[in-house]
């Protein structure tokens, strides 16, 4: 069923990654028809991998709908680990999807290097790519995660990362899991033409109300995202309906 403002509940994970392949899909085909290419960034975590397999799959429909040889993949975030590391982003990306399908180019975020010269080397590559005048790149669609505690892509509460407003790649220390991670920043969120957050589970029920209903004194950094749509997937254990 469809919720005004964006929300869509679909019975479980399964349907929530038939719904966003579908929502890829649509949107690849658009933008391909409208300026050429599409830039999609890629989510980490466990809920987008199912919706990767999902479009790579050669029985699925999805596969033949997305113009794969148009489609530009970026990610909205990596651990500061190599490509190979079975926490890594792209790792998980390149397995479920990557690795099946012929996408006109892949701008993964190099974790293997320090954190902040990852950043800096990412942030060049999306100048490089997409910055359109003075302003930040424009990606077509984000696929974003919710986490427990409310953070998306890397951008986690309390993070100094949230105040960035000139720096598009941001190399933030995170203290609760003693490591840094590497993350697009808010400018970046912002001007994207559409956000797609997945969330799936009963435990991303509570961070799922604080993202469609924020505190505005103190809203979860997913609440914080400002683009000009915001999409929101959910499963009904997500939604807290049984």
């Amino acid at each position: 069923m469809t919720i005004p403002g964006g929300l869509l509940i679909v019975q479980d994970p399964a349907a929530l990654a038939r719904a966003a392949a579908d929502e890829v899909a649509r949107r690849a085909t658009e933008a391909v028809a409208a300026r050429g290419a599409f830039a999609l960034a890629l989510a980490g975590g466990a809920t987008p991998r199912a919706l990767y397999a999902l479009l790579a799959d050669p029985a699925a429909p999805y596969r033949a709908r997305v113009p794969w040889d148009r489609v530009h993949v970026w990610f909205g975030d990596e651990r500061n680990v190599p490509p190979d590391h079975p926490e890594s982003n792209y790792r998980m990306a390149r397995e479920a999807l990557l690795d099946r399908v012929a996408a006109a180019s892949v701008h993964r975020i190099e974790g293997e290097r320090p954190a902040g010269e990852a950043a800096d080397r990412y942030e060049a590559e999306l100048r490089s790519h997409l910055a359109g005048g003075a302003g930040p790149p424009v990606l077509d669609l984000v696929l974003l995660g919710l986490g427990t505690d409310g953070h998306t892509a890397s951008l986690f509460p309390g993070s100094p990362a949230l105040e960035e407003r000139v720096r598009w790649v941001a190399a933030p220390f995170v203290p609760r899991l003693g490591a840094h991670r590497i993350t697009v920043t808010f400018p970046v969120l912002d001007a994207a033409r559409a956000v797609l957050f997945l969330v799936a589970g009963a435990a991303k029920a509570a961070p799922l109300r604080a993202l469609l209903a924020p505190d505005p004194a103190e809203p979860v950094p997913a609440a914080r995202v400002r683009a000009g749509v915001r999409l929101v997937l959910a499963d009904r254990a997500a939604a807290g309906i049984r």
